[in-house]
């Protein structure tokens, strides 16, 4: 019983993985008969569209964590693990190798494209599956789907079709958010906001005034609108007024709308249905009094024929040269321009360029407020409800505020994406797909019925739905509408919400800054289990981690104590016994109790999620007392004449390695399964993986 002088992560993780998927108890079918009461996570599908960056790897050893401390307690854990065909995203990364090849998506015929990114996808996801492994993510791979598995696809269908026979899905022509890049509208959680100056122009309508930043849009004003209190305009609400302008004159009516904010600029504010939401929703309070909406800008962000000498430039060049033009009229005051106007501006989240409000016909949303035929709560309300009942917990507590202040303002959900890659919406003319997040919204309960037979039964709801903060309203919130919808049930009971990880900077890690860590290079270089420890320790949910290579070479560096000490221990084993009854004096009592003790504490911080507490605990644990005093304490008995006394220490350093071992299992698994096959230990089990936890 000898480990070798030095540890050696690259021999050891891929030799222990093999050991662990041979066993078998990856699956929860196939646990000892004691795993009785089920445990659930279904992973968050990664898109299948690249290799796994440091985000990846933070929220498989959070869940490996879990799903490890959770089947060591005896509990029938299944983690689920599954990939994402992530529609818009994966179509914007396809993009850019298109670009590289100098190729455009627009001159390849729809079937080919989408046979192309098939292809790409599909082997994306294969490099994804042995990244997922190297990182040491113990799910049940029988069980794995791909959120466009025919499976899937028929329940994702059956959903849409049941909210569209509730009332809940209707198609029509809306005002949507368009990328002029992506060529596909998005919805409202795609969208960025930036803070941005733009010049404020204020210009004349007649006997009017008003404000505005958008220049470009005026050839498709259909009103001007004032607040119904506002009395300085009393006169001139629902009137028509005739106003000059660049194109010539013409008339326009004056309506009164609560929406007009009084306090902006003069309290009188152009309507321009086809190119803003809140003038659409404006024209649609006053259809009888004003006409329909005038599109003057294109898909392409260039304004079209209506607008005569400016048609085909660009909005930002248009909006220059009419502000001049306009001036020249005496349309425009210069010395009323405000030139540093602060506003948020909508950007694509992807390629941050300005988002072009624009009206599209065939466009299919979802009700969020309102009820459903069958009587039942709007989707919003159902899942405010359940998180208002504690039945869906948020960790950290404080994003439970987040989340309910954000569904308040709820609008319906735009599911309709104008792209080839993604599930195609039936029956729709347009050949649009759905939006990405409508498909994975469905991911708990659509893996567990695509499962096997009684698995939807057995694992669902699930216990907990980990994920990161920043897609809390993208993915999260639709989990817990659409879950409650279809099934009746709560998808999950907590959800875990992890941060972005950061460099030692502060800064968010981007190629551009050069400050990417690579986790596949890490692990080549230290160990999984020096980056899963460095993931973890000091990192509390809902926060940003700080993640540097020194921290994880630290780590590696406790993955060396832990190999010395244990080849130490097990070096000493002489003559020992693990089946013969040993006397233990009152010292070694209290250090067991001690253990014992340390022990219940760990696992109340595991119990309550505090993976980043009980992890540190653990690693001072093993490293100042268990390395520093009690190994160091023990050599004298050791190496003694005293063959009881001898028997005792070895008993005393066995048990508390071998326990030790079991708590840092989940932390730190390569490692210690590897030393644990080694530990003359009673009642041991095929592997450390299937260990009764210590408390």
């Amino acid at each position: 019983m000898e480990l070798s002088t030095a540890y050696n992560a690259k021999e050891v993780e891929d030799k222990i993985y093999q050991l662990w998927e041979k066993s078998g108890f990856f699956n929860p079918d196939k646990l000892p008969s004691r795993h009785k009461k089920p445990f659930t996570i279904i992973m968050p599908p990664p898109n299948a569209n690249g290799s796994l960056h440091i985000g990846h790897a933070l929220f498989v050893t959070l869940e490996d964590i879990m799903i490890r401390y959770q089947r060591m307690k005896g509990r029938k854990a299944l983690w689920l693990p599954g990939a994402d065909h992530a529609g818009f995203e994966t179509q914007v990364v396809f993009d850019k190798k298109l670009e590289k090849e100098e190729r455009n998506r627009f001159q390849i015929p729809k079937d080919q494209l989408y046979k192309e990114i098939l292809d790409f996808t599909l082997q994306n996801k294969k490099v994804m599956e042995s990244q997922l492994k190297k990182l040491g993510a113990s799910c049940d791979w029988s069980r794995e789907k791909f959120t466009l598995d025919k499976d899937i696809i028929k329940i994702v269908y059956e959903t849409f079709e049941s909210l569209k026979k509730d009332g809940l899905v209707y198609k029509g022509k809306r005002i949507v958010n368009w990328c002029t890049k992506h060529q596909t509208s998005l919805s409202d959680v795609e969208i960025k906001y930036e803070e941005r100056n733009d010049p404020l122009y204020v210009i004349k309508y007649g006997p009017l005034e008003l404000a505005t930043v958008r220049l470009e849009t005026k050839f498709g004003d259909t009103a001007v609108a004032v607040n119904p209190k506002d009395k300085r305009y009393q006169q001139y609400i629902g009137k028509e007024i005739e106003i000059d302008t660049i194109s010539g004159k013409t008339k326009i009516k004056v309506i009164a709308d609560e929406a007009v904010d009084m306090e902006f600029g003069t309290g009188v504010v152009k309507v321009t249905p086809a190119h803003d939401p809140i003038d659409f929703e404006m024209w649609q309070r006053h259809k009888d009094e004003i006409p329909e909406p005038i599109e003057v800008i294109n898909k392409y962000g260039k304004l079209n024929e209506l607008t005569g000498p400016y048609a085909g430039m660009k909005v930002k060049e248009a909006r220059d040269l009419i502000a001049k033009d306009m001036e020249v009229k005496g349309l425009l005051d210069p010395a009323k321009t405000d030139h540093n106007y602060k506003h948020n501006v909508a950007l694509c989240y992807k390629c941050g360029n300005i988002i072009e409000p624009m009206i599209l016909d065939n466009q299919w949303f979802v009700r969020m407020t309102e009820k459903p035929k069958s009587g039942k709560l709007s989707l919003r309300d159902s899942a405010v409800k359940a998180v208002k009942n504690k039945k869906v917990v948020f960790i950290p507590k404080r994003l439970e505020k987040v989340f309910l202040h954000w569904m308040k303002n709820l609008r319906d959900w735009n599911i309709s994406r104008q792209i080839t890659w993604g599930i195609p919406i039936p029956g729709d003319p347009d050949h649009q797909v759905f939006d990405t997040w409508f498909s994975s919204g469905q991911w708990p309960f659509a893996t567990l019925r695509a499962g096997r037979k009684d698995d939807f039964k057995t694992f669902y709801p699930t216990d907990v739905m980990e994920t990161g903060w920043d897609i809390l309203f993208f993915w999260v919130a639709r989990m817990v509408m659409l879950g409650i919808y279809v099934t009746g049930e709560i998808p999950f009971k907590y959800v875990y919400l992890h941060g972005l990880v950061r460099d030692k900077e502060r800064q968010k890690m981007s190629k551009s800054k050069n400050n990417v860590i690579d986790p596949l290079g890490v692990i080549d270089s230290y160990g999984a289990d020096a980056l899963r420890m460095a993931l973890i320790v000091g990192n509390t949910p809902g926060n940003d981690p700080v993640i540097s290579e020194e921290k994880i070479r630290g780590y590696r560096n406790f993955a060396t104590k832990i190999w010395n000490a244990s080849r130490f221990v097990l070096m000493n084993l002489n003559g020992y016994k693990a089946d013969s009854k040993i006397q233990l004096n009152a010292k070694d009592k209290k250090i067991l109790k001690d253990f014992q003790k340390q022990a219940k504490e760990i696992t109340k911080e595991m119990d309550e999620f505090k993976f980043y507490v009980a992890s540190e605990k653990i690693y001072h644990y093993f490293w100042h007392t268990f390395c520093d005093k009690i190994i160091e304490e023990q050599k004298p008995r050791l190496y003694g004449e005293k063959l009881k006394d001898k028997s005792a220490s070895q008993y005393l350093l066995v048990t508390l390695l071998s326990e030790s071992l079991k708590i840092l299992h989940p932390f730190m698994p390569f490692i210690t399964e590897e030393i644990y096959q080694q530990l003359p230990v009673n009642g041991k089990q095929k592997c450390l993986i299937v260990e009764n936890w210590p408390v």
